[in-house]
């Protein structure tokens, strides 16, 4: 079945794979939003062990896909994996640190004898969700601004400047969609807690900070994508394989690709909807699941923009024709082809997260049955 496909093709069915991958890791981020929100939304103990409890019961779907993504973009464009893990890897380095700080709290926050005590690693879980969520957010925003690095003929990495990656925060592109990722994990997480934890107070609370959140992830958003519409993007010709820059390059993508342009919009109008019931009908509990289905197309349509119709999908400011596309920073046409039999085994992961998140999710959260729970977090 594979075998029929030409090479272009199975370099594209792997971006789709990818970008689905990381448009779901993009919601299911709530949980990084959850934990920065603690301090808000509970104002006793037992509040927060709710809070705390209903997120680790989440927390290592979020860590999975985060690997799984990461492992499928490794195998499946292995030059973007060398050359941005061995260029930039502060920021790496970075998320690393505080995706296993975020482990290692919910693990050792109520456990006995804790030394260090729970606001210590309920700080462990604010710093996971800031800096993730900023951090990946920034990383995205490179695929569009460029980052500083060189390969040479035998596709050695040469970062420019110490910062290693860091530097990309700078750029008011790539901080945008930072801390645009930033609170929509906060209005994610503010839906989340309404439809999954049974406490009245909470749920008044989170209505109320999804509205505070609401209105500056609308700001940095819409600011990323009116002005990734205007700004010169990396382009390629198909025959040459020439990176050149081109003016309005991910608005002439989204008009020349229409079907990716009708995502965007239904995500983002998904994400309003989900908010707008939330916050209009008065004991609506639904709106995650609009506003999750709506990120993810959101994030997929955007992460299509940057690798299809011939564009250089990690671009170097630095020098362009070191910019990577998804020509020509795949694997092999049999690695491609093997991988995507492996490929077919998806659907059935996705169903067993599903049936498990309703196993999960079939009583609300509430302090009755923390109390009879012999596992808390």
């Amino acid at each position: 079945m594979f075998e029929a496909l030409s090479y272009l093709s199975l370099q594209q069915y792997w971006w789709i794979i990818v970008s689905l991958l990381g448009s779901l890791l993009v919601f299911l981020m709530f949980v990084q939003g959850g934990q920065t929100l603690l301090g808000n939304l509970a104002k006793n103990e037992s509040e927060r062990s709710i809070l705390v409890n209903s997120l680790g019961r989440k927390w290592e779907f979020t860590f999975t896909t985060l690997a799984t993504f990461g492992g499928a973009f490794f195998a499946a464009f292995p030059l973007f994996y060398s050359s941005s893990f061995g260029g930039a890897y502060w920021v790496w380095i970075l998320i690393l640190f505080a995706f296993v700080v975020q482990a290692v709290s919910y693990e050792f926050r109520t456990k006995a004898g804790n030394f260090l005590g729970q606001k210590t690693y309920e700080t462990f879980l604010f710093i996971n969700g800031l800096l993730s969520t900023v951090l990946i957010g920034t990383a995205v925003g490179t695929f569009f601004t460029g980052s500083q690095f060189s390969l040479n003929d035998m596709n050695q990495v040469t970062w420019e400047g110490p910062a290693r990656g860091l530097e990309a925060a700078l750029n008011i592109q790539n901080l945008s969609l930072g801390l645009a990722v930033f609170f929509l994990s906060r209005v994610l997480a503010t839906m989340y807690f309404m439809n999954n934890v049974d406490n009245d107070a909470i749920f008044e609370r989170s209505k109320k900070h999804l509205l505070i959140n609401t209105v500056p992830f609308l700001l940095f958003f819409l600011f990323f994508l009116i002005r990734l519409l205007f700004i010169e993007g990396y382009a390629y010709n198909p025959d040459t394989k020439l990176v050149f820059l081109e003016k309005f390059k991910y608005l002439h993508n989204l008009l020349s690709m229409p079907i990716v342009l009708v995502i965007l919009l239904i995500g983002v109008v998904g994400v309003l909807y989900g908010v707008g019931i939330s916050l209009l009908k008065s004991k609506s509990t639904k709106g995650i699941w609009f506003a999750g289905s709506g990120t993810v197309l959101t994030v997929l349509s955007l992460l299509l923009v940057a690798g299809f119709n011939h564009t250089a999908f990690y671009p170097s400011s630095f020098n362009l024709q070191s910019s990577l596309t998804i020509e020509n920073a795949s694997s092999s046409r049999f690695t491609l082809t093997t991988m995507s039999y492996v490929s077919l085994l998806v659907p059935f992961v996705l169903a067993y997260i599903w049936y498990t998140w309703r196993a999960m999710n079939k009583k609300k959260i509430n302090i009755e049955e923390l109390n009879t729970e012999d596992h808390l977090y």
